[in-house]
Parts: structure tokens; C-alpha cells; sequence
């Protein structure tokens, strides 16, 4: 499948989640009977693809950070995040040895993402690009607004949701991140940083790979995970 390749999933689980209003981290909060950073790590555990997993906390909650992973099969490590989502990837970077070829880049905050959807994004990349994004279609009409006045609609058959793991190779990543970071320039996903100067392909997403942003996305998280097959 993947020839000699080696990938390691990042998972990101440093951002402090303002608009859930908890007392700790997003990512420590459980989702049924289980923090959110741990179901999301080992999602991506699961995956033949991946090799080990580097998960990025926040500053003082490294060792809660470890727990989540304690037990999975892959060898992982735990990085203290930075205070941006983009420092924090960079902190994963450091860590990594030059006998990684492709990273997976996830955000903890989306705990249901399935072991396959890593294993299409790294095969996609093996397969010679410099990155791959699981995307959702549009169903809605988007209206392109300017405060509360509709001032257009936008053509959604060349729009997409972009869903994470994002794979990339290592070493394409790397650059991307070092450019960036010279211009002070700061985006909201990895494949920014290359859609414009590189070969970016879509795969397709999972409705179910849901992100968790505020407590009504909380609370369905844990309507599923207690129903059946939760």
C-alpha cells in the first residue's frame, strides 16, 4: 500500500477552546466516556498508514495529554503546543526525524474522524502530490453578505468544506511552515500554506467527521457516543 513510507499523525490538541466556556482544554473533555484528544489519536492509531502519533498539548497539561495516548499501538509523543494552531504544528515538525516521509495533520476537536479517512489522505500523497484534504460538497446556496446585506451567491459547485487529517510530506510541510512563519503570514488550515504554489488534491470527507466548536456540538458528541455503537 504505502511501499517504504513512513507517516506519523499529528494530532493538535493545544487550542484552549473559548467558545465552549470550559474550565480545561477542548480537547479534555470527555465525549461519552473518553477525553476528545483520546478518541481522535486513536482514530488515527487505527490507520495502517500511520507509523506514531505526536500530539500537541497545552502548556501544563502535557501529562494529561499522555494519558490519552497511553496504551496505543504506535509509539507517540507528547509536545508542549504553541499559542496559535500554526505554532503549535511547528512544534510537532521539530520533533520528527528525517525518516518521516508524509504527516497527517488533526485537530483533536474533531474526535470522530475515521482510522480510513488518514489512510486516504497519506495514500494520496504517497502517491505523488503535495497534499491531500478531505473535502464535504456544498448542499446549502451560500450569499456572499456585507454585514446583514446579501451582496451576492456564490457558486457552490467550486466550493467545499475542508474536514482535517490533512497529509502532506514532511519535508514540503516543513518549507511551507518556514515560509509562513518569515512573512508573519497566519492561516486557518495546512493547506494554505500550499494550494497556491503546489499540487493539493481533495479526497472525499465523512459527514460524520464532525468538528466540536461550541456546547451544542459538545452535547450531539455525546448523544452519539451513548447511542448504539457509540
Amino acid at each position: 500500500m504505502r511501499g517504504d513510507s513512513r507517516a506519523v499523525a499529528i494530532v493538535l490538541a493545544a487550542g484552549a477552546g473559548r467558545r465552549l466556556g470550559a474550565e480545561i482544554p477542548k480537547a479534555f473533555l470527555p465525549i461519552g466516556d473518553r477525553p476528545m484528544l483520546a478518541a481522535a489519536a486513536a482514530a488515527a492509531a487505527a490507520s495502517p498508514a500511520i507509523d506514531a502519533v505526536v500530539v500537541t498539548a497545552p502548556a501544563g497539561y502535557e501529562d494529561e495529554a499522555a494519558a490519552c495516548v497511553e496504551g496505543l499501538h504506535v509509539p507517540c509523543t507528547v509536545v508542549t503546543g504553541g499559542p496559535t494552531r500554526q505554532a503549535s504544528v511547528r512544534a510537532a515538525l521539530v520533533v520528527l526525524g528525517d525518516d518521516v516521509d508524509v504527516v497527517a495533520v488533526h485537530d483533536a476537536a474533531r474526535p470522530f474522524a475515521p482510522p480510513d479517512l488518514f489512510t486516504a489522505v497519506v495514500e494520496a500523497v504517497v502517491g505523488g502530490v503535495e497534499g491531500a484534504v478531505p473535502v464535504l460538497p456544498i448542499m446549502d446556496t451560500v450569499k456572499r453578505v456585507d454585514v446583514d446585506l446579501i451582496v451576492g451567491t456564490e457558486d457552490r459547485s467550486e466550493l467545499a468544506l475542508a474536514q482535517t487529517p490533512q497529509a502532506f510530506p514532511l519535508a514540503t510541510l516543513r518549507a511551507a511552515h518556514a515560509r509562513a512563519e518569515a512573512n508573519g503570514i497566519e492561516v486557518t488550515d495546512d493547506a494554505m500554506l500550499l494550494e497556491s504554489s503546489g499540487k493539493v488534491v481533495t479526497v472525499p470527507g465523512d459527514p460524520t467527521n464532525v468538528k466540536i466548536t461550541t456546547m451544542l456540538d459538545l452535547a450531539l458528541a455525546e448523544v452519539r457516543m451513548s447511542g448504539p455503537g457509540g
